[in-house]
């Protein structure tokens, strides 16, 4: 790296001996040097030249010394200027003070140009791996601001306004996505396909951050475009995961249950894509798991055979869907929160509206693993079916 010195001392002479003993260095554009008469002017060349790196400055000088200078480059704080401060032969108290002061080296007068060298190719070292590091840093705080921006696009690609359909009377919805990071893989949707017909979906993509949100991204879309095709819930997942499977990317996949529900009989047809499966949570406190239909995650291997099941909804009843986010967290002592937990808690706030369910096991998920960092995204969506 080219190197940029202010020498700072009121000898006219000493101008002329260092570029003389540098010469090979400034022809070769290693070294560029800036040449001041005094503190004043000193500071004067650094608002002239802010790309200086090393200060080389003698501690007596007319108008302002070398330990005032010192001083006032402290109150730059600027972690990738150096300075190396020259004094006396056996003039501690003034090189302590400047130590003190912010100094990163010193050398003696009469100036040995070879310990000079040295000490500079010292400091570079140090100047390099400080400016290595800055590089670094701001590197991490534009990323930082990236994943800041990727999060607040992913948030809103997701459905955030509840009630959602508010002229609706026959079923209501809430859904909730708290990433492990900044941002996740989880997703949820829903949609109305026609006047009587409501889709709704949850995903988890595999894997963790800036891809698994991409892919969530991706896959989120192609279900969303697939399903108001108003195509059955099997062949909707069998499209997209053919498509999924077509533009692969380092083997990711997703997992994904998708339903239909007519709202004049409560008549849900779904298919799973290997998700886990959603509970239906009768009036009475009773919850049923949601069968299976033997469909593997999306993304995994083409024309791959999806099949659609359906259940009848009873007025009342709610649907809770989940990724493993929730019964996957675990304590201080890597124990799983589990099903069991989840079906219990269901129980205790089965007669709650939507959004307090929803509230109800995401608390109580939080508070199980209050001791341990969020390993995994935790997604919730759930709807009651009213009726007509």
């Amino acid at each position: 790296m080219r190197l940029k010195l202010m020498v700072v001392d009121d000898e006219p002479d000493l101008e002329t001996l260092i570029r003389q003993r540098f010469r090979r260095q400034i022809r070769e554009e290693t070294l560029d040097f800036v040449f001041a008469h005094n503190g004043l002017d000193a500071l004067a060349r650094l608002i002239e030249h802010p790309d200086i790196g090393i200060i080389l400055t003698d501690i007596n000088m007319p108008e302002m010394d070398g330990l005032t200078l010192l001083s006032k480059i402290a109150e730059l704080n600027n972690p990738v200027l150096k300075t190396v401060v020259v004094s006396a032969y056996g003039d501690m108290e003034n090189i302590r003070t400047a130590m003190n002061r912010g100094a990163f080296d010193f050398i003696t007068k009469p100036i040995d140009f070879g310990d000079l060298e040295i000490t500079i190719n010292k400091t570079l070292q140090q100047l390099t791996l400080l400016r290595q590091s800055s590089a670094e840093h701001d590197q991490l705080i534009a990323l930082k601001q990236d994943l800041n921006t990727a999060k607040i696009i992913q948030q809103a690609i997701l459905p955030k306004v509840f009630p959602p359909f508010p002229n609706r009377k026959d079923f209501d919805v809430f859904g909730s996505m708290t990433a492990a990071k900044d941002i996740g893989g989880d997703f949820f949707d829903f949609f109305m396909i026609d006047e009587n017909n409501f889709g709704f979906v949850i995903g988890d993509v595999s894997g963790k951050g800036i891809p698994a949100a991409i892919f969530m991204a991706v896959s989120r879309t192609l279900l969303r475009a697939t399903a108001l095709k108003g195509l059955p819930p099997n062949e909707c997942l069998d499209h997209v995961n053919n498509l999924l499977c077509s533009e692969s990317v380092s083997s990711m996949f997703v997992t994904v249950f998708y339903g239909i529900l007519n709202t004049e009989n409560g008549i849900i047809t779904y298919a799973n894509g290997g998700h886990n499966p959603p509970y239906l949570v009768k009036t009475d406190g009773t919850i049923d798991l949601i069968l299976m239909t033997g469909g593997i995650a999306l993304g995994v291997m083409e024309e791959m055979p999806f099949s659609s099941k359906t259940l009848e909804m009873k007025p009342g009843e709610v649907v809770f869907l989940f990724t493993d986010g929730v019964t996957e967290a675990m304590d201080a002592e890597e124990n799983l929160y589990s099903e069991e937990r989840l079906v219990e808690k269901l129980k205790l706030s089965h007669s709650k509206d939507i959004q307090e369910i929803t509230k109800d096991i995401i608390d109580d998920v939080f508070l199980y693993s209050k001791d341990v960092p969020q390993s995994d995204d935790i997604t919730v969506l759930t709807f009651r079916y009213f009726g007509r």
